[in-house]
């Protein structure tokens, strides 16, 4: 059965593509709704299948899953050229904010709580503060709204789709442009993306355990000793 989570829905590629501005923001507000359940639900069959499993050992089980299936959509954007590009780094942000809200769950954070569209802009490091974070949201939840009453941007397509692609990237902690460019050159490309995805992933989850493992400390489950 296919893993209809693995990629943004649709209707968020549409939202972002008419407001790049505020991509990271729609897929943060998107992935909490969508994903946060879904994280949630999986935590807790853990819990509830192992007893005995410990919330760092939860998290490692999340941050693995979903290393690979970062390192596989870099694979696979490498192959596709400049629109499988746009399409990879759309996809790797979403795998990134799925990845923490699964070891937010792990750690015994609420999933779905509107809070981790924050953390999400942060720890991605769309913003460096939770204030500025929360601000962004605030206009991108406002915009949704608007989008059901007004006719969206006329920013040209392509126009769109580069600042689209830029903004994802950012999210998605590619931040060295010849990195997203590479991804158009012929047999460097598959290795290069693989590579990238690899590390920013790696990087944010450790930046996820730091930011949640103090919530199952304070709630007197202290971090195993490695």
């Amino acid at each position: 059965m296919p893993d209809e989570a693995a990629a943004p829905p649709p209707g968020l590629w549409d939202r972002m593509r008419d407001d790049p501005q505020y991509a990271p923001e729609h897929l943060a507000l998107e992935a909490v709704r969508r994903l946060g359940p879904e994280a949630r639900d999986w935590a807790e069959r853990n819990r509830a299948q192992r007893p005995d499993l410990h919330p760092e050992e939860l998290a490692r089980l999340a941050a693995g899953r979903f290393l690979a299936h970062a390192r596989l959509s870099g694979a696979v954007s490498g192959a596709a050229g400049l629109p499988g590009a746009i399409l990879d780094v759309g996809v790797l942000a979403w795998t990134q904010a799925r990845m923490v809200l699964h070891i937010a769950a792990a750690y015994g954070a609420d999933p779905v709580h509107p809070d981790r569209a924050t953390d999400l802009l942060v720890l991605q490091r769309v913003h460096k503060v939770a204030e500025t974070a929360r601000l962004a949201l605030g206009v991108a939840a406002g915009r949704e709204r608007a989008a059901a009453l007004f006719q969206r941007s006329n920013t040209p397509l392509r126009q769109a789709l580069l600042r689209l692609s830029v903004k994802l990237a950012q999210m998605a902690g590619i931040r060295a442009a010849k990195r997203v460019a590479a991804k158009i050159i012929p047999g460097a490309a598959i290795i290069l993306g693989t590579w990238a995805n690899s590390s920013a992933t790696r990087d944010l989850a450790r930046r996820a355990e730091a930011l949640y493992r103090p919530r199952a400390i304070e709630a007197g489950r202290p971090p195993r000793q490695r």
